[in-house]
């Protein structure tokens, strides 16, 4: 078992991420060549890997991206490996071909504001270079530290997201155990390492060995379409030895209803009340409205119902877009009709054992609906402010002030 998402070497200047369209079934890296397909590159892409979600989360998808552009530029300049069509003889025509490709990698996934955000600092950089060797050295530089950089904000995230809760349930007099609920996977498979929103859930988990007051449980949603949250959330939970229970989506607001009025003749998991909803987010905008996996939504509305859970949005400050003024102008992602109707699996054998095939596991994908029939699948769905409570960063958390966030 892995939770090592990214393999960049910056000495060979080579990328390999996890297949995390296998896990938890099986542990494979693939090596990224370029940042975005070319007709004369055969390499498997940036692109290819954050728009065919081999990785996912904002974060990584940042990180990725950045990084595929560097190995595409070593190979380039250093290896004179140059099918992509670069004159190297013109640093203008150079630049604008370099540019033009990031834009396409950028493309890759719309809605979430990370990778823009990472690849409009790239383009800073070239825009100051005066040769390729300085163009090359300083986005080597720059990547290297974007990594650096998140995995120092998401043990910042957890920090400030604990303060937050122990404060929250300091003001309401609130002891013993208490659980939270989470959706997608926002941990280190999504980020550099440690997670934001998940990366807050094993703050709490390791504060609570020195605390009477503790977060003893926690639900994971199972994350429809893709189920990021039945196969990676689950994986890394169970990989932290952190007390859960997943859910499917449809389960919530009779689980929290069950738990507030500790209806125990329903065999629930355990007796701890929720009182924390802690997510990710893909891009936050100006007014704290927040893009997250699509069932995002639907928590808030829920948590609304009941004033002793908090909704905790968990992001670095890399997600806020301080272009947009509401989620309004946000773009969600449509994804493919198959992504709903279909699923991968292992097999599964009669006593319940997984099927072994001569590579491992033995993957089965799977059509759970009819053919033919319209489908609609967006990626994301936007929360709005009014919804949320807390936004957690790696420089703070923010509260609203007269119903309002202000996240500069």
């Amino acid at each position: 078992m892995t939770l090592e998402a990214i393999r960049f070497d910056s000495q060979r200047v080579t990328l390999e991420i996890l297949n995390q369209l296998l896990v938890p079934y099986d542990t494979q890296y693939l090596s990224v060549g370029s940042m975005a397909p070319c007709d004369a590159d055969t390499s498997f892409s940036g692109y290819e890997a954050i728009k065919g979600m081999y990785t996912r989360g904002a974060p990584a998808i940042m990180l990725v991206g950045c990084f595929s552009v560097v190995v595409e530029l070593n190979r380039v300049i250093n290896q004179n490996d140059n099918p992509f069509g670069y004159n190297q003889d013109d640093l203008a025509e150079f630049k604008a071909l370099l540019e033009k490709r990031i834009d396409l990698l950028v493309e890759s996934r719309p809605t979430a504001v990370n990778l823009l955000n990472g690849c409009n600092e790239m383009k800073k950089i070239i825009q100051h270079k005066h040769s390729l060797e300085e163009l090359y050295s300083g986005l080597l530089k720059f990547t290297v530290e974007l990594y650096k950089d998140d995995l120092e904000s998401n043990y910042a995230i957890g920090a400030n997201g604990v303060r937050y809760i122990y404060q929250e349930l300091e003001k309401e007099g609130f002891t013993g155990d208490f659980a939270v609920m989470t959706i997608c996977n926002t941990g280190s498979l999504a980020t550099s390492g440690y997670g934001t929103a998940l990366g807050i859930i094993r703050a709490l988990h390791q504060e609570a060995r020195s605390n009477s007051t503790r977060m003893s449980h926690v639900y994971a949603c199972e994350t429809r379409p893709y189920n990021q949250g039945s196969r990676l959330t689950a994986y890394e939970l169970q990989y932290e030895n952190i007390p859960f229970t997943l859910i499917t989506d449809n389960m919530v607001s009779f689980l929290v209803d069950s738990l507030a009025r500790q209806k125990t003749n329903r065999s629930l998991p355990s007796t701890a009340p929720i009182k924390f909803i802690i997510v990710g987010a893909d891009r936050i905008v100006k007014n704290g409205d927040l893009a997250n996996k699509i069932g995002t939504f639907q928590l808030s509305l829920i948590a609304s119902l009941y004033p002793s859970i908090k909704f905790v949005g968990a992001a670095p400050t890399t997600t806020i877009d301080f272009t947009r003024n509401t989620g309004d102008e946000i773009v969600i992602e449509q994804r493919p009709k198959r992504e709903l109707t279909e699923i991968m699996g292992a097999a599964v054998a009669k006593d319940g054992s997984l099927v072994q095939g001569k590579d491992g596991v033995e993957l089965q994908k799977v059509r759970m609906a009819p053919a033919g029939i319209d489908v609609w699948n967006p990626s994301f769905d936007v929360t709005p402010h009014e919804k949320i409570d807390c936004i957690v960063t790696e420089k703070k958390y923010f509260l609203k002030k007269d119903g309002v966030f202000n996240l500069e």
